[in-house]
C-alpha cells in the first residue's frame, strides 16, 4: 500500500511536558483518514509538525516518501493543503480577494482557477460580501478553498466541523468527499466529533496520551462494530456446541456471555440449550458505536 504520510516513534516535548509520545502512523494514499482523539491529545501538534509549523522533538516523518530532514521536505509540502485551527483569511476582503492573495502568496503565475475553486466549495454567489459577514460554516469553506490553491494533493483538516451548525457540517461533509472522490485528494482530518467522522472516514487512527493506540480501516471497523445478540448462559461451552451445529457465527467473550451474529428464533433456541445442558439467562442487542469503540480502546466513561 502506497502512503501519503507517516510518522515514525515521533516525540514532541513542550519542557517536561510531552504532547507527542512515540507515535506512529499511516496514511494510505486516497484516503479519508479519520485522527480521533479528544482535546489535548496531540492531534493539533502532529499536524503543525508535518506542516512545517514546528520541529519534532525526537522520530521522524515522511511526506510522499520524502524525510522530515530532507531538504525536498519543502517541496513535498507544496503538494498539501491545510487548515490548522482555524481558517486564515483576511476578513476585510471578499471571497474571491482571499483567494487572489493566497495566489500571490504562492507565487502563482495567473488568476486562472478562482471560479472554479469557488464554485467547488459553494461560494461562488458571494461576489463582494466581506468575509466577516460569513457564517461559521461559509468561512470553514474559504478555508479549505485556500488550502486547495495549488491543487494540493493532501488535504489536512483540523477540526473542520466544531462549532458549526447541522448545515453547515453537512455542507463540510459533502465537499470533503467531492475532494476525495472527484478529485483523488487523500484528506486528513482530525476531530472529536465522532459521528460526524463516521460518515466519512475510510481509515482511522486513535490517539490517547500522544499515543497511536490503534489504527484500523472502516470496514474493520464496521466488523468490529456489527450488530449482534449478546447472549448470557450458564455455559458457553455449550452454547457453542449449540450454535455450531445450528451453523450460527458468534464469538465467545466468556464463561458466560458471548456475541451472536444471527437473529434467533428465541423459542427452539432455548430449547436446544436446554437439551444441552445450558440455561438462558438473557438476550440483548448489541450495536457498538464509533464513540463507545473509542472509549473501550482508551478506556474512561
Amino acid at each position: 500500500m502506497e502512503y501519503v504520510m507517516t510518522a515514525t516513534s515521533l516525540y514532541k516535548n513542550y519542557g517536561k511536558f510531552k504532547a507527542l509520545s512515540g507515535l506512529s502512523m499511516k496514511v494510505p494514499k486516497g484516503s479519508i483518514y479519520g485522527f480521533v482523539g479528544k482535546n489535548g491529545a496531540g492531534k493539533t501538534t502532529l499536524i503543525r509538525l508535518i506542516c512545517g509549523l514546528q520541529s519534532p522533538s525526537l522520530g521522524g516523518y515522511t511526506l510522499y516518501g520524502i524525510e522530515n530532514r530532507s531538504p525536498k521536505i519543502v517541496k513535498a509540502r507544496r503538494r498539501m493543503g491545510a487548515v490548522v485551527e482555524t481558517p486564515s483569511i483576511y476578513l476585510d476582503m471578499s471571497a474571491r480577494e482571499n483567494l487572489k492573495e493566497q495566489y500571490r502568496v504562492l507565487g502563482l503565475p495567473s488568476f486562472d482557477g478562482i471560479d472554479e475553486l469557488l464554485e467547488l466549495v459553494g461560494l461562488a454567489d458571494t461576489g463582494r460580501k466581506k468575509s466577516r459577514n460569513f457564517s461559521l460554516g461559509m468561512r470553514q469553506r474559504l478555508g479549505i478553498a485556500i488550502a486547495l490553491c495549488g491543487n494540493p494533493d493532501f488535504l489536512v483538516l483540523d477540526e473542520p466541523v466544531n462549532g458549526l451548525d447541522p448545515q453547515g457540517i453537512v455542507e463540510i461533509r459533502e465537499l470533503i468527499l467531492r475532494l476525495n472522490r472527484e478529485k483523488n485528494i487523500t484528506v486528513l482530518i482530525s476531530s472529536h466529533i465522532l459521528d460526524e467522522l463516521s460518515k466519512l472516514a475510510t481509515h482511522y487512527g486513535f490517539i490517547d496520551g500522544g499515543r497511536m493506540i490503534e489504527e484500523i480501516s472502516a470496514e474493520e471497523l464496521e466488523a468490529a462494530c456489527r450488530k449482534c445478540m449478546r447472549i448470557e448462559v450458564t455455559s458457553t461451552r455449550a452454547l457453542a456446541l449449540v450454535l455450531d451445529r445450528m451453523n450460527i457465527e458468534y464469538k465467545i467473550l466468556s464463561d458466560s456471555t458471548a456475541d451472536v451474529y444471527s437473529k434467533l428464533n428465541i423459542s427452539a433456541f432455548t430449547k436446544a440449550l436446554a437439551e444441552a445442558g445450558c440455561e438462558l439467562i438473557s438476550v440483548q442487542e448489541h450495536d457498538e458505536s464509533l464513540e463507545s469503540y473509542y472509549i473501550n480502546l482508551v478506556g474512561g466513561n
